[in-house]
């Protein structure tokens, strides 16, 4: 934010695109925008949470934060105040919910809450970020209010704590933790949908590269080069081999967010898309027709996501899903093949080994 020529009052540091009633339907990842629109559907579903908000801790974190954290406002981090409000203005959320500022040298930021949302970021991420890099990761924990992801957020935090408490009980133990690896696997995708809610409102696509960078690898920016970052990104899904897939998706399970690189590569891919244009050119679903939605269509909207992705991924697992959705011939021996890609297999060709006498493949 800058000043005006009078002095009278602070104006955004330069125009950006407001988008008046946008639902969070018009950047929600396929994903994400079918579980929410079945959720939001479901008959009781209000009821049930407003049961379960009375066993979740959300009072005690609310005063957590209001006793040992500082309060964005007009007097306090005013410069996060600006962002806070431009960002509500932009994707026109009414309540601006409270943000608070938390003592911990690990960049983070959250927006959780069941009755009503609240955006913690953390000191490191606060000292990490440059103001444009910090305008987009307020619009994306904006974005995750408006969506609702609150909610569910809060519930995961519930539910993985939970899973600690009741670890000596086999069975329960294995139930919640088949529900908090479902949750995650939807939390993953909330979060690409969150960081285009972040671009929209940042409107800066290398401000948000940038921030994603230094997520990865500090504030060292000189160091560091945006198309070199996205490599990795390719490098990742297609390298390797089926191992390495198998790799990929135990690395993955445990985590809330998607890898950095990822996230980076899905925000260009959708930067550039026609979806990203027509809502910059004021074209995009409206909150007010949200009740109309079709959930049917919301998942034939995401299974046709999944099937692009799997059409188009680079990743020797899902090309081998495409084999077999495909009926390839012989899949044992592309099995074999895709396994042992650049080396022979073990044993050698008579059985005994390499030309060593060890039992690993020869190197190519």
């Amino acid at each position: 934010m800058t000043e005006s020529p009078d002095g009278s009052a602070n104006v955004p540091s330069r125009d950006r695109r407001r988008f008046p009633g946008i639902s969070s339907r018009s950047y929600e990842h396929p994903a994400d925008r079918s579980a929410l629109v079945a959720l939001r559907k479901l008959s009781g579903f209000d009821t049930v949470f407003k049961t379960l908000s009375g066993l979740l801790p959300e009072r005690s974190l609310r005063l957590l934060f209001l006793s040992d954290s500082v309060r964005v406002s007009d007097q306090q981090f005013t410069h996060l105040n600006d962002m806070l409000r431009d960002a509500c203005y932009i994707l026109d959320l009414e309540k601006v919910p409270p943000m608070y500022v938390n003592q911990d040298p690990q960049p983070n930021a959250m927006c959780i809450g069941l009755d009503e949302p609240i955006i913690v970021v953390t000191t490191g991420l606060v000292e990490l970020l440059d103001e444009e890099e910090m305008r987009a990761v307020i619009g994306h924990e904006v974005g995750h209010a408006l969506s609702g992801h609150a909610v569910y957020r809060t519930i995961l935090l519930f539910l993985t704590n939970l899973a600690t408490k009741v670890a000596w009980i086999p069975l329960g133990n294995v139930a919640i933790m088949a529900i908090v690896t479902a949750l995650r696997e939807w939390f993953r995708k909330s979060e690409l949908s969150a960081d285009r809610a972040g671009l929209l409102v940042g409107q800066d696509l290398q401000a948000s590269m940038r921030g994603l960078m230094k997520l990865a690898g500090g504030n060292h920016l000189h160091e560091m080069n945006v198309d070199a970052f996205l490599k990795q990104a390719d490098e990742y899904e297609s390298g390797g081999d089926l191992r390495d897939s198998v790799l990929k998706i135990l690395n993955l399970l445990p985590r809330s967010h998607p890898f950095t690189t990822v996230r980076a590569a899905e925000l260009k891919k959708w930067a550039a898309s026609r979806d990203y244009q027509r809502i910059m050119d004021g074209h995009y679903p409206h909150r007010d027709e949200d009740g109309d939605t079709s959930v049917s269509d919301s998942f034939r909207d995401s299974a046709a996501h999944y099937a692009d992705s799997v059409r188009n991924s680079k990743d020797p697992l899902m090309g081998l899903v495409r084999d077999i959705a495909g009926g390839a011939g012989d899949l044992g021996g592309k099995l074999r093949d895709t396994v042992f890609r650049g080396g022979s297999r073990p044993g050698g060709a008579n059985g005994t080994g390499g030309a060593n006498g060890s039992d690993r493949p020869d190197d190519a």
